[in-house]
């Protein structure tokens, strides 16, 4: 009879996540991942073979725990309100340590193909998102009709890219609410 796994999957995807982002990919060493996930490192190949797949499921982990709630207000679509709402989560998730995802993108995007295909879905799913809530707002009046929603939309995932990456070096998150507020001044009929 097989034997039961004596740690608890989600407690070490939770554990690695803070350990990528406080060291990067390359500055995350087995050991410390190993001590702080409660694994043994037998135990770890078993369960993920390498660091490199042990990343993808960390990141898989990440998309769905994390940055899925930061994404809800944009799934309700109600235009402006979603993407403030987005914006004001996001900026508050990102506080300090910057996202996971974007993270690896700079890191390992250039050379890693499937870091790369993760990316680019986030990324597309994010700026479909967008347009779908600035055509809602483009509809009900809440920003000017001469908006073109695919280049303002490209415009706003840009700049959650840009955000993440600044969180890191940010000590407040005051900027980060001005400089959304400013971007999404100029959209608005309000």
């Amino acid at each position: 009879m097989p034997r039961k796994a004596l740690y608890d999957l989600n407690d070490v995807l939770n554990e690695a996540i803070d350990v990528f982002l406080e060291h990067g990919y390359h500055g995350a060493i087995m050991d410390e991942i190993i001590a702080r996930t409660d694994f043994n490192r037998r135990g770890f190949y078993i369960e993920f073979g390498s660091k490199q797949r042990f990343l993808y499921k960390v990141l898989e982990h990440y998309q769905n725990n994390q940055l899925a709630n930061v994404m809800v207000p944009l799934e309700h679509n109600r235009g402006l309100d979603s993407i403030t709402e987005f914006f004001d989560a996001y900026v508050e998730h990102v506080k300090g340590r910057g996202c996971l995802l974007i993270n690896c993108i700079t890191e390992l995007g250039h050379d890693d193909a499937t870091i790369r295909d993760i990316g680019r879905h986030y990324l597309d799913r994010l700026q479909i998102d967008f347009i779908g809530c600035l055509e809602k707002a483009q509809q009900s009046g809440q920003i000017h009709a001469h908006v073109n929603i695919e280049s303002a939309a490209l415009q706003l995932t840009s700049y959650v890219q840009g955000f993440a990456v600044n969180a890191i070096l940010a000590a407040e998150t005051d900027e980060m609410h001005i400089a959304t507020r400013s971007l999404l001044a100029p959209l608005s009929s309000r």
